[in-house]
């Protein structure tokens, strides 16, 4: 039997100094994805998704980057799923103050520089390695 597909969407987003923004959830350092919601297109869903979960505003949406499958038992549904979430780079101006959406598990959220990001790297999930090296390799000269 083919497992439920749920769709998601979100965003490496990054300040003017160029540092990316993670979400520790559930003891692993993430990025902000959400659902997407019924009628809502995936580009209204990964800025939606980043401002809930981050407290961001006057987020700009910029390229979209890839899509990654997640497998993983969805308790609400009780069942095993895989999310595909699709990816944007995304940016703010300056350094505006983070709220970390708690009734979403997430108890902290930096900016975190590129010499600082493989020590949180160590703790996440293959998923986030994988976009944000994409990312990453998409953006040299």
């Amino acid at each position: 039997m083919d497992k439920k597909r749920i769709i998601a969407a979100g965003g490496l987003v990054f300040n003017d100094r160029n540092e990316l923004l993670m979400i520790y959830r559930r003891g692993f350092w993430d990025l902000p994805k959400g659902k997407l919601d019924p009628g809502e297109s995936i580009e209204a869903c990964a800025i939606r998704e980043v401002e809930e979960e981050t407290g961001l505003k006057e987020i700009e949406l910029g390229k979209f980057i890839s899509i990654t499958l997640h497998e993983y038992f969805d308790t609400y549904l009780k069942e095993e799923v895989i999310k595909e979430s699709h990816w944007y780079h995304m940016k703010v101006k300056g350094e505006p103050s983070l709220i970390p959406q708690t009734e979403e598990d997430i108890s902290q959220i930096k900016w975190v520089d590129s010499m600082a990001l493989p020590d949180y790297l160590k703790n996440t999930y293959s998923t986030i390695i994988e976009i944000i090296k994409l990312f990453s390799s998409s953006q040299l000269p």
